[in-house]
């Protein structure tokens, strides 16, 4: 099976744990930091073959009941059997079922996948282990979609709008959810010369109806920006999650400004010596309380995640797209003032000139 080959080929330990915090299934990579097999691991107590150096006597019981992902920065993990390993150990509930997943990321390892391999890993890691979830998640927007048609039937015409913004919404996310089940398989993006501001003017009108109801967005665009080359609906995900992620910072209200400015300065260097220019900048940019310190470095880390609740999937997939974009995004944040910032090519000249000649237009 292919969810068989996911699991094996996760690159870091994965150890699956009943309700009765017993060892359910681990992964190779598991077998070899425990040093036994799978075979002699099967129904034990996880915590008499796996030592932590942390207080986790309930952490299994909290992430059931909160359905959140835990994470623990730099602890020392080891079996018993061999020296201990300093680890990130990432802890996230499996969808409709009382077992949680276990992952631990030895530091050399976790050092790698954000610095040697960048953001393209740690997402394509993210959309992996959303796969599992995704059959699950589109069950219940399929019902949404359904309802929100129904009811469209009875409502006025400004009315219709808002639940034409649900299906519309509903069934982009079950687009992106039928790529996660793909293993991480991503389509290549389908680039088109695209005015990024007219993304983002869609991505804030979206935001004001829905989760950023409760929040000031101020536009702050530089109107002479050059259009950019990308796939428009895969940078919509992006700018949607960003404005989410800024929105749900702050729960009692606050500003999030979406500043856009062009720095012909800004170049993307590879380890091969090739690069290109990313001169548009986009910034999303909220006055919460930032983002904790313990947690900056590995925020595009799959369930890697600020909040109590969070998944921590939705800044790795936007690592992932922005990647696949040959782009770049940046953190900086500190108590009052997070922005994310991304910066992209401009459209090659070839690109813009195809486009000149308007589309013949539809009967």
């Amino acid at each position: 099976m292919e969810s068989d080959t996911l699991w094996s080929s996760l690159p870091v330990p994965a150890i699956l744990i009943d309700a009765d915090d017993s060892i359910a299934q681990v992964n190779t990579a598991a077998e070899l930091f425990l040093n036994a097999s799978a075979k002699s691991l099967m129904a034990k107590p996880v915590f008499d073959r796996l030592h932590i150096d942390a207080a986790l006597d309930d952490a299994f019981a909290r992430v059931r009941a909160n359905q959140g992902a835990l994470f623990i920065n730099t602890v020392d993990v080891g079996s018993g059997q061999t020296a201990p390993v300093e680890c990130n150990v990432q802890i996230a509930p499996l969808a409709g079922t009382d077992q949680v997943l276990m992952l631990l990321q030895p530091r050399q390892i976790a050092d790698r996948l954000g610095r040697a391999h960048g953001v393209k890993s740690a997402a394509a890691s993210a959309i992996g282990m959303a796969e599992m979830l995704a059959h699950e998640i589109k069950n219940p927007l399929a019902g949404i979609t359904g309802a929100a048609q129904l009811l469209s039937m009875g409502l006025s015409p400004e009315d219709q709008e808002l639940t034409d913004l649900i299906v519309a919404e509903s069934r982009r996310i079950v687009a992106l959810l039928d790529q996660v089940e793909q293993f991480g398989n991503l389509r290549p993006p389908a680039r088109r010369v695209v005015n990024i501001h007219d993304l983002l003017d869609r991505a804030q009108k979206s935001a004001r109806v829905s989760y950023g109801a409760h929040m000031a967005i101020v536009e702050q665009f530089d109107p002479s920006l050059p259009p950019t080359f990308v796939d428009g609906d895969q940078l919509m995900q992006v700018f949607l999650n960003l404005l989410k992620n800024a929105a749900e910072a702050n729960p009692k209200g606050g500003t999030i400004t979406i500043h856009t400015f062009y720095d012909h300065a800004l170049r993307l260097r590879r380890k091969d010596g090739t690069g290109n220019s990313l001169p548009l900048q986009v910034e999303i940019i909220d006055d919460g309380p930032g983002i904790p310190p313990g947690i900056a470095a590995q925020v595009f880390d799959p369930f890697v995640s600020g909040r109590e609740n969070g998944t921590g999937l939705g800044l790795a997939l936007v690592s992932k797209i922005i990647n696949d974009h040959d782009g770049w995004i940046t953190l900086d944040s500190v108590p009052g003032r997070t922005v994310f910032r991304i910066s992209l090519p401009v459209a090659p000249r070839d690109a813009t000139a195809d486009l000149a000649t308007p589309e013949p237009q539809g009967d």
